[in-house]
């Protein structure tokens, strides 16, 4: 199975047919080759798949999907910190 996170538009090149994308503070370059010619925006959300652009989804959407993945990598995050302090009070001084 595969995750989409909604990346949002923030460049579009005409004439390479790509478009840079930011998700979650990270930006990239995809291929816009599989959406119809002008259909992606700068400002759009968008979902991607092995660098492309599969398709866009309306910024209520995107928005509530984005807090969704913030709030399973806190929970993560806090897990994997509880484990490292969880080990280290494991660790023998041997």
């Amino acid at each position: 199975m595969c995750l989409s996170i909604p990346s949002k538009v923030t460049q579009i090149d005409n004439k390479s047919n790509t478009a840079t994308v930011e998700t979650m503070g990270v930006s990239r370059d995809t291929s816009l080759e599989l959406m119809e010619s002008g259909s992606v925006k700068v400002g759009d959300y968008v979902l991607l798949h092995v660098g492309f652009i599969m398709n866009k989804i309306d910024e209520e959407s995107a928005l509530s999907s984005l807090e969704a993945y913030k709030e399973i990598l806190e929970v993560l995050e806090k897990e994997e910190l509880e484990k490292v302090i969880s080990d280290s009070d494991n660790c023998s001084n041997a």
